[in-house]
């Protein structure tokens, strides 16, 4: 029997640095949004690049002998109704952490403190000084506790805040998380809300009319999960009256079209989708898939299994 096959998006050389190639697997680079070779058939671990448009997803349909999808991203909502049953799907678990919460921190301070506004009078040569909310003595809310909210609160600790956290079940212990269904009583106290949700169908359009209006008059909402769990109508809506202000890294559509209105949104920052787009980025995916790897060399349990449910 050859040893296993393993397509990479990236020379199995770059894994080095993190280690080496385990031994005891066949490798193959390949980029499945151009010529998908023969070898298709054969391919037991795949790890599919960075960006999974419909090519990729055509490719995983001919791998007849797949068994575990490796992402490099930490959502899976862009590939998990793609991978066939019985094959097991990971997350990039720990591979965006680091850059997702450096500009979760970085789209907080900019929207609390006009860095939008000194931006836009700087390009009109006008000096604008004007006092502005700090971060320190607000509450945060965290509407996302996995390893990326996790991440975001070690950064927001320096920072003099009280973090709210809130998941999709409540857990106890020294910091206690909040249920989703306590969010009713939780966003009036809140100044910030940064989203960091995965995108499922519990958490689709679960900031709308109803969750804006529950904000905090002059809060901030932050969101570094997927722009569809914002209602967008809802929040232009809401931006238009100047009660709330918003940091969005990722919108829904995506990309956004250019005459859409959220360019002309008042109270809002944006940032093209950038989250886990930094030089933190590569060194900890390399470091992710040489250790699943090694792991499935091995025959250990894999990390960041994503659940047949959904995570």
């Amino acid at each position: 029997m050859p040893d296993p096959l393993v397509w990479l998006p990236f020379d199995p050389a770059e894994l080095d640095e993190a280690g080496g190639a385990p031994a005891g697997l066949r490798y193959e680079v390949v980029d499945a949004t151009g010529q998908v070779p023969d070898s298709v058939a054969d391919v037991r671990f795949y790890v599919p690049p960075y960006s999974v448009g419909p090519e990729v997803t055509a490719a995983m349909e001919r791998m007849t002998a797949l068994e575990v999808v490796q992402t490099l991203t930490a959502g899976v909502d862009n590939i998990a109704h793609a991978v066939p049953d019985g094959v097991t799907l990971c997350r990039g678990e720990g591979i965006h952490d680091t850059s997702t919460a450096e500009l979760a921190l970085t789209l907080t301070l900019a929207g609390l403190r006009g860095v939008p506004h000194a931006v836009r009078a700087a390009d009109r040569r006008e000096w604008a000084p004007q006092w502005w909310p700090a971060l320190a003595d607000k509450r945060v809310l965290l509407l996302g506790h996995g390893a990326i909210g996790r991440a975001i609160e070690r950064r927001l600790e320096p920072f003099e805040v009280d973090v709210v956290r809130v998941a999709r079940t409540a857990r106890g212990g020294d910091r206690s998380v909040h249920a989703l269904d306590d969010l009713p009583d939780l966003l009036p106290t809140a100044d910030v809300v940064v989203l960091v949700v995965p995108l499922t169908d519990a958490t689709r359009g679960l900031v709308d009319a109803d969750f804006l209006a529950r904000m905090k008059d002059g809060a901030l909402l932050v969101n570094v999960a997927r722009g569809a769990v914002v209602v967008t109508d809802d929040l232009l809506a809401v931006l238009r009256t100047g009660r709330v202000t918003a940091a969005l890294d990722v919108v829904d559509p995506e990309p956004l079209p250019a005459d859409h209105p959220l360019w002309e949104a008042p109270g809002l920052l944006l940032t093209p989708h950038v989250g886990g787009a930094s030089s933190a980025m590569w060194p900890r995916a390399r470091r992710v898939v040489r250790a699943q790897l090694e792991r499935y060399a091995q025959g250990e349990p894999l990390a960041g299994v994503v659940p047949p449910d959904g995570p």
